[in-house]
């Protein structure tokens, strides 16, 4: 019943931190690698307008709602001009205004924006309204109603009766019909208009949005206007260019508002051009700002609000238990002997300024050294703690000596020996001669190479930049680690070097015990 409990108690745990793990993946998009780039892209409106006497006001319609994509970053460039932001039901709106004005004047909107995969299909708030009719009379009135009774009879519902529609508009050659109502109508801007006014006719509500298609491409671009047919339950996408139906992953919608994408009071020749630079940006700073601009409660309480040289702290204070769980396996499972529990890992985080190598080449000639005095000072049959006080003692003189020599030399690894843990390098000393004491020289360096291989081990994971990067992105990996934990706490069976050991008992084949009362 106990293990029942332990084993649904890890269970849980492991459940919560992966599905936090993958919330914070696939919804906040934290990358999972470091040094990872993502694609960002810089938009810009730039408006120019010569001003008239008097006060000027400028009002541009900008970005609310924008399916598939983030803005993470907004600037409004208009000098001596005050601003005012406007939301209305179907986008928002930024006005600059100015009493005096000389000159050509112009005007930047720039935003940065990034890639946000919608979590379900892209749906609009705005409440479905009929566009006003066109007013036709004589050849084109026929000439409408003939082309919506042809798309009526080949079509089954609204989405096809649309498509139908802006198909005709395109065919090529045009037919008749489509000749004489597209001969006022030759923008995309215009002929989406009237698209939307023809499906009014048929009382079905039809509106016109605008976004850019964002790229691989650089430089300057145009609005692109695009249908959005309400089919009763939802909207429904349409290009008005080749009907196909669907919101396109790659469009930023710009506005979905029926305004004026640019007013300027008195001056109807304002004019607005917009340009796209696409550029790559740190995948994890991207991120952030991602999650400040929607949620600044979530950076608030997490890592990543902290100074940078906590953060710095907390990257290495994280790979911790994963060098005790490396510890925990070769221990438990293996059979590795090591001198205490932490004492590896703590040698292993020293490893991290000095390399491996030299590391190793360090701790072997200090904790060498310092056998040679403890084993001098055991003659002396001094008390526990005094004898601890003496090697300390040692032990700081030989680092130093160390250190002194090194620099001599012109060996710059050596000075790096006094980031070894001194307390942990003395307790090594004393714990290895005791054993070398108690159960032989043999069984002592046993151990202390064990302490070794396990430190290095660990430094070499715990030295793993993308494992470094992914505990601290998300440090729910390490309730994983503590639900393995709590499975192998209560592991007793054999260890792989006991298996090893007792291999040739597994070889002989069991005595035959004769029936009682026989033999």
């Amino acid at each position: 019943m106990k293990k029942t409990h332990l084993y649904l108690l890890a269970l849980a745990i492991a459940s919560v931190a992966l599905s936090a793990i993958v919330y914070k993946w696939k919804v906040l998009q934290f990358p999972l690698q470091p040094a990872a780039d993502v694609e960002v892209w810089t938009l810009q409106a730039r408006i120019e307008y010569q001003p008239r006497r008097g006060p000027n006001t400028v009002a541009l319609q900008v970005p609310a709602e924008t399916p598939g994509f983030a803005v993470i970053d907004e600037k409004f460039v208009a000098r001596n001009y005050s601003r005012l932001e406007e939301s209305h039901p179907d986008g928002r709106e930024v006005q600059w205004a100015i009493r005096r004005a000389v000159g050509n004047q112009v005007l930047y909107y720039r935003a940065t924006v990034v890639r946000a995969e919608p979590r379900g299909p892209v749906q609009f708030a705005f409440e479905p309204r009929l566009a006003e009719a066109p007013v036709l009379d004589g050849p084109k009135a026929t000439a409408a109603q003939t082309l919506l009774d042809q798309v009526r009879d080949q079509s089954a519902d609204i989405v096809t009766y649309a498509r139908e529609l802006v198909r005709r508009f395109n065919e090529v050659p045009a037919s008749p019909e489509v000749a004489i109502l597209a001969e006022d109508h030759v923008t995309p801007e215009a002929q989406a208009r009237f698209l939307a006014q023809l499906l009014a006719v048929r009382n079905i509500p039809a509106r016109v949005i605008h976004g850019l298609r964002l790229g691989s491409e650089d430089g300057r671009t145009a609005l692109q206007p695009w249908l959005v047919v309400w089919t009763g339950t939802a909207w429904v996408t349409i290009d008005p260019r080749t009907a196909a139906e669907g919101f396109p992953r790659d469009l930023f919608l710009w506005t979905a508002s029926e305004r004026p994408i640019l007013v300027v009071d008195g001056n109807p020749r304002a004019s607005v051009e917009f340009s796209v630079s696409r550029n790559l940006a740190d995948a994890m700073a991207v991120a952030e700002r991602r999650l400040e601009v929607q949620n600044a409660n979530l950076v608030k309480y997490s890592l990543l609000s902290l100074p940078l040289q906590t953060q710095e702290v907390y990257k290495v204070l994280l790979m911790v238990p994963v060098g005790a769980f490396i510890m925990l396996v070769l221990r438990n499972l293996v059979g590795v002997k090591t001198f205490g529990t932490f004492m590896p890992v703590l040698i292993a985080l020293a490893f991290r300024d000095t390399g491996l190598v030299a590391g190793i080449v360090l701790f072997v000639l200090v904790v060498g050294a310092g056998l040679l005095v403890r084993f001098y000072l055991e003659r002396l049959r001094l008390l526990l703690v005094p004898r601890l006080t003496a090697v300390l003692t040692v032990v700081v003189l030989l680092m130093a000596a160390v250190s002194v020599l090194a620099n001599q030399l012109n060996i710059e690894v050596g000075l790096s020996v006094a980031l070894f843990p001194m307390v942990i390098m003395a307790m090594t000393i004393e714990r290895m001669s005791v054993a070398w004491e108690e159960r032989g020289g043999g069984s002592a360096i046993k151990e202390g190479v064990g302490s070794l291989v396990v430190a290095a081990l660990a430094y070499l994971v715990m030295n793993w930049d993308p494992l470094e990067h992914l505990l601290f992105v998300f440090p729910e990996f390490l309730l994983i680690l503590f639900a393995l934990s709590l499975v192998l706490g209560r592991y007793s069976g054999y260890r792989l070097s006991e298996l090893l050991r007792f291999r040739a008992l597994a070889r002989e084949a069991d005595p035959i015990v004769p029936p009682p009362g026989k033999g």
